[in-house]
Protein backbone atom coordinates (compact mmCIF):
# COMPACT_ATOMS: atom_id res chain seq x y z
CA UNK A 1 0.00 0.00 0.00
CA UNK A 2 1.14 3.55 -0.68
CA UNK A 3 1.37 6.15 2.09
CA UNK A 4 2.07 9.85 2.32
CA UNK A 5 4.23 10.63 5.36
CA UNK A 6 4.31 14.33 6.22
CA UNK A 7 6.58 16.19 8.60
CA UNK A 8 5.24 19.50 9.85
CA UNK A 9 6.73 22.87 10.73
CA UNK A 10 5.90 26.52 11.26
CA UNK A 11 7.59 29.67 10.02
CA UNK A 12 8.98 30.06 13.54
CA UNK A 13 10.55 26.58 13.22
CA UNK A 14 12.16 27.49 9.89
CA UNK A 15 13.45 30.73 11.43
CA UNK A 16 14.96 28.78 14.36
CA UNK A 17 16.66 26.35 11.97
CA UNK A 18 18.12 29.40 10.20
CA UNK A 19 19.66 30.60 13.46
CA UNK A 20 16.89 32.94 14.65
CA UNK A 21 15.36 31.41 17.77
CA UNK A 22 12.09 32.53 19.33
CA UNK A 23 9.66 31.50 22.01
CA UNK A 24 7.41 29.94 19.34
CA UNK A 25 10.08 28.11 17.32
CA UNK A 26 12.50 27.27 20.09
CA UNK A 27 16.20 28.00 20.35
CA UNK A 28 18.32 29.06 17.40
CA UNK A 29 19.85 26.07 15.64
CA UNK A 30 23.61 26.03 15.15
CA UNK A 31 25.58 24.52 12.30
CA UNK A 32 26.08 21.25 14.21
CA UNK A 33 22.33 21.00 14.86
CA UNK A 34 21.58 21.37 11.14
CA UNK A 35 24.30 18.85 10.21
CA UNK A 36 22.87 16.32 12.66
CA UNK A 37 19.36 16.78 11.24
CA UNK A 38 20.52 16.40 7.63
CA UNK A 39 22.66 13.35 8.48
CA UNK A 40 19.69 11.70 10.21
CA UNK A 41 17.35 12.35 7.28
CA UNK A 42 19.96 11.26 4.72
CA UNK A 43 20.48 7.95 6.55
CA UNK A 44 16.72 7.39 6.72
CA UNK A 45 16.31 8.15 3.01
CA UNK A 46 19.17 5.80 2.07
CA UNK A 47 17.57 3.01 4.13
CA UNK A 48 14.19 3.60 2.46
CA UNK A 49 15.78 3.61 -1.00
CA UNK A 50 17.68 0.40 -0.22
CA UNK A 51 14.52 -1.33 1.01
CA UNK A 52 12.62 -0.21 -2.09
CA UNK A 53 9.95 1.47 0.05
CA UNK A 54 10.64 5.06 -1.02
CA UNK A 55 8.88 6.18 -4.16
CA UNK A 56 9.59 9.90 -3.71
CA UNK A 57 10.47 12.47 -1.06
CA UNK A 58 11.10 16.18 -0.82
CA UNK A 59 11.31 19.09 1.57
CA UNK A 60 9.28 22.25 1.15
CA UNK A 61 10.40 25.86 1.39
CA UNK A 62 9.47 27.99 4.38
CA UNK A 63 5.81 28.92 4.84
CA UNK A 64 6.59 32.59 4.16
CA UNK A 65 7.09 31.55 0.53
CA UNK A 66 3.62 29.99 0.30
CA UNK A 67 0.71 31.30 -1.73
CA UNK A 68 -2.89 30.50 -0.85
CA UNK A 69 -5.77 30.52 -3.33
CA UNK A 70 -9.34 30.47 -2.03
CA UNK A 71 -12.71 30.73 -3.69
CA UNK A 72 -13.91 34.27 -4.29
CA UNK A 73 -16.98 35.56 -2.50
CA UNK A 74 -20.30 34.87 -4.21
CA UNK A 75 -18.69 32.93 -7.05
CA UNK A 76 -16.33 35.77 -7.91
CA UNK A 77 -12.75 35.37 -9.00
CA UNK A 78 -10.39 33.43 -6.72
CA UNK A 79 -8.67 35.32 -3.93
CA UNK A 80 -4.88 34.98 -4.00
CA UNK A 81 -2.86 35.76 -0.88
CA UNK A 82 0.78 35.33 0.01
CA UNK A 83 1.11 33.65 3.39
CA UNK A 84 -2.14 34.42 5.25
CA UNK A 85 -1.03 32.55 8.35
CA UNK A 86 0.59 33.33 11.65
CA UNK A 87 4.21 32.43 12.41
CA UNK A 88 3.21 29.50 14.61
CA UNK A 89 0.67 27.89 12.26
CA UNK A 90 1.95 24.43 11.43
CA UNK A 91 2.05 23.45 7.76
CA UNK A 92 3.62 20.59 5.81
CA UNK A 93 7.42 21.00 5.79
CA UNK A 94 8.33 17.86 3.85
CA UNK A 95 7.01 14.50 2.77
CA UNK A 96 7.73 10.98 1.61
CA UNK A 97 5.62 8.82 -0.68
CA UNK A 98 6.27 5.28 0.49
CA UNK A 99 5.12 1.84 -0.51
CA UNK A 100 4.95 -0.33 2.60
CA UNK A 101 3.25 -3.61 3.46
CA UNK A 102 1.03 -1.96 6.04
CA UNK A 103 0.38 0.70 8.63
CA UNK A 104 2.64 -0.92 11.22
CA UNK A 105 5.71 -0.59 8.98
CA UNK A 106 4.99 3.00 7.92
CA UNK A 107 4.46 3.88 11.60
CA UNK A 108 7.95 2.50 12.35
CA UNK A 109 9.33 4.80 9.66
CA UNK A 110 7.44 7.80 11.04
CA UNK A 111 8.92 7.04 14.47
CA UNK A 112 12.39 7.34 12.92
CA UNK A 113 11.43 10.72 11.46
CA UNK A 114 10.21 11.94 14.88
CA UNK A 115 13.52 10.81 16.41
CA UNK A 116 15.43 13.35 14.29
CA UNK A 117 17.93 15.18 16.48
CA UNK A 118 17.26 18.80 17.33
CA UNK A 119 18.41 21.29 19.96
CA UNK A 120 17.04 21.01 23.49
CA UNK A 121 13.88 23.07 23.81
CA UNK A 122 12.92 22.87 20.12
CA UNK A 123 9.26 21.88 19.64
CA UNK A 124 8.57 18.36 18.44
CA UNK A 125 6.05 18.20 15.61
CA UNK A 126 3.83 15.26 14.83
CA UNK A 127 4.43 13.24 11.69
CA UNK A 128 1.20 12.56 9.80
CA UNK A 129 0.60 9.32 7.91
CA UNK A 130 -2.10 9.16 5.25
CA UNK A 131 -2.84 6.16 3.06
CA UNK A 132 -2.94 7.10 -0.60
CA UNK A 133 -6.27 5.98 -2.01
CA UNK A 134 -6.56 4.37 -5.38
CA UNK A 135 -9.07 5.55 -7.92
CA UNK A 136 -12.01 3.18 -8.22
CA UNK A 137 -11.99 1.06 -11.32
CA UNK A 138 -14.51 2.06 -14.00
CA UNK A 139 -17.48 -0.15 -14.78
Amino acid sequence: MKYLVMVQGSQADYDAMSGHGSAEGGPAWGEQDRKAMFAHMEALNKDLEASGEMLYCDGLTAPDEARFVTAGPNGGPPVVADAPYNRTQVLIAGYWVLECPGLERVTEIAARVVACPQPAGAPYRAVAIRPIGEAPEGD
